[in-house]
């Protein structure tokens, strides 16, 4: 995968709108043109459950999205930030996540 320039989620919503794990991971893939097989098997889950996390059917745990940061270079952070929004909008609670990493952990 090529180089790229990471921001935190604010600055993605400010650039790109309402953004979720699936929009991520979508335009993560798509900006290197690679496929949906084999982004799925890049970052170990089938291409029917990528399909559904792009479509914003399926939701994965924090932990998954934290492996699926390493797997990709993107601060642990901004994935899992973008999976504890995704499941208060789902919950319809209006509230706003904001991650920062515990000292000494």
């Amino acid at each position: 995968m090529s180089t790229k320039k990471y921001y935190g989620v604010e600055d993605l919503e400010k650039k790109f709108g309402h953004m979720t794990l699936g929009k991520f991971l979508k335009s993560f893939r798509e900006a290197d043109d690679v496929s949906q097989v084999d982004f799925a098997r890049k970052i170990k889950v089938s291409r029917a459950n990528l399909c559904d996390i792009e479509k914003g059917r399926k939701f994965v745990s924090p932990d998954r999205a934290k492996r699926m940061a390493n797997i990709l270079g993107v601060p642990e952070t901004v994935l899992i930030q973008l999976v504890l929004q995704d499941q208060l909008r789902v919950a319809h609670l209006n509230y706003t996540i904001e991650l920062k990493k515990a000292s000494g952990v």
